[in-house]
């Protein structure tokens, strides 16, 4: 049980962020205006957002 508990812990969010990545992807090549292309817009943009936050600006920090 604690190896199950310990992928999740490493591997959750990263595959969140692609899960994520995959929708907006999907939604912003078949969307033609609307809400497929506010959720492609939030979709894509969350991951550029958690990026952003842990490589760029978390580095700056300290």
């Amino acid at each position: 049980m604690k190896h199950r508990h310990g992928f999740w812990r490493m591997w959750g969010w990263p595959i969140v962020l692609g899960l994520l990545t995959t929708l907006g992807l999907v939604s912003a090549l078949f969307s033609d205006g609307g809400f497929g292309d506010i959720l492609a817009w939030i979709a894509l943009g969350v991951p550029v957002v958690v990026c952003v936050w842990f490589g760029w600006l978390r580095s700056h920090d300290g």
